[in-house]
């Protein structure tokens, strides 16, 4: 399993077409993937679960895969964060 922490960096934080970008990304790996926030986790790949987190800008959220490709999944995700979603 790994576990990474994430910054959104994005204005509008975790709205629709960030979600569906995460899952997405998430839905192409067999890894089971889930996003954490405000102590509530969900599966990263369902888009409602995903927008259930209500998640803002500057909200730490924890993104885990648990796999045979854990690590790709992870990076890949991790990279859609980091970039703020191509909205900045």
């Amino acid at each position: 399993m790994i576990v990474r922490e994430v910054v959104v960096k994005n204005d509008k934080g975790l709205h629709l077409r960030p979600c569906d970008m995460i899952s997405r990304v998430a839905m192409r790996f067999s890894s089971e993937i889930t996003i954490t926030s405000g102590g509530k986790k969900v599966d990263a790949k369902s888009i409602m679960s995903l927008l259930t987190l209500a998640v803002h800008k500057g909200s730490i959220i924890k993104i885990e895969a648990n796999g045979k490709d854990e690590k790709e999944a992870i990076e890949e995700l991790v990279k859609l964060f980091e970039t703020g979603f191509d909205e900045e």
